[in-house]
């Protein structure tokens, strides 16, 4: 577990992560993260966007329901 301060960061409030968690995270300056919500009201920092990861779920399972069709497609 890593304990972070919340700052004052000219108007706003936020918080620095540290090297090693943004290591594990694979973020950069300018990457994106997101906050969401889990079912026992914790609350998650994630660099993947649920809304994309939602979206992909749906094309994966349309991609499968029509394999041998891309494939011809494909040729």
């Amino acid at each position: 577990m890593t304990a972070l301060k919340v700052r004052q960061i000219g108007n706003s409030l936020g918080v620095v992560l540290p090297k090693e968690v943004l290591s594990r995270l694979n973020l950069a300056e300018g990457d994106s993260v997101f906050v969401t919500e889990t079912p026992d009201g914790a609350m998650r920092i994630t660099p993947y966007d649920p809304a994309f990861e939602e979206q992909m779920r749906a094309a994966r399972e349309g991609m499968a329901a029509y394999r041998n069709t891309l494939r011809e497609l494909a040729k």
